[in-house]
């Protein structure tokens, strides 16, 4: 398959625990692939795949502390951006075919997630600079030319994990991040931090209409209307 972009580009979709970030992804990836391009995607954390991965899995299953708030947020981002980091030449390659990358999270999920647990706005601030230095700095990680902020309220949202996990035969809430609904409210507002404060461009869709989840294909319209404003020559 041709892709008609002259060059790769690569959207990140990011959203608190339960914001329907997979679907989306799917979705988005669909509708790509159906537009002609050439899709590749990557959910981060990458589970079950490398060093850096294990140890995040480790640390919501609450191994190192039992409460998110508990662990250092820049120790916290470590394994992440590491995670990343041992993805970057897969992603750079593929930039380089000129593919569209959708990325499952991305750098902001880092910034958001451990940020939400420094209670000052400019200790936030701070921080989510300090991640941006580590992750497109140090690591020297693609950024995206898009990030879409799926933007859900965490009652919405936790609804939706709790739903998820019955329906797998999980532990409803079972990490360190889904079961702390005081974390899932600060992450929230940590993410519409990110989003307004932090290099974009960025789009917030808001995915919820009368107190409850717009349909996923209502989203997804969403999700490419702000994709084909965002990245000019996308088609």
């Amino acid at each position: 398959m041709t892709t008609r972009a002259s060059r790769g580009r690569m959207v990140a979709l990011c959203g608190i625990d339960g914001s329907g970030k997979t679907t989306q992804a799917r979705l988005l990836a669909e509708r790509a692939a159906g537009e002609g391009l050439t899709v590749q995607t990557v959910s981060f954390p990458r589970y079950g795949q490398g060093i850096f991965a294990e140890l995040i899995e480790r640390y919501l299953r609450g191994e190192f502390a039992p409460r998110a708030a508990d662990v250092s947020p820049r120790l916290a981002a470590l394994p992440y951006a590491l995670d990343r980091w041992q993805a970057a030449p897969r992603l750079r390659q593929w930039l380089a075919e000129g593919a569209f990358v959708i990325c499952n999270r991305y750098v902001a999920a880092n910034m958001a997630h451990q940020g939400s647990k420094l209670p000052g706005e400019d200790d936030r601030a701070a921080f989510y600079a300090w991640v941006a230095q580590l992750e497109y700095g140090a690591l020297a990680l693609p950024r995206p030319d898009m990030q879409i902020l799926l933007d859900v309220p965490p009652g919405v949202a936790t609804g939706l994990v709790k739903g998820r996990d019955e329906e797998v035969g999980q532990t409803v809430g079972g990490d360190i991040h889904e079961s702390d609904g005081g974390y899932l409210e600060a992450t929230a507002l940590a993410y519409r931090e990110v989003a307004t404060r932090t290099d974009g461009p960025w789009a917030a869709i808001d995915c919820v209409r009368d107190g409850r989840l717009m349909p996923p294909d209502q989203v997804a319209e969403r999700v490419w209307a702000a994709v084909c404003e965002a990245v000019p020559g996308i088609l």
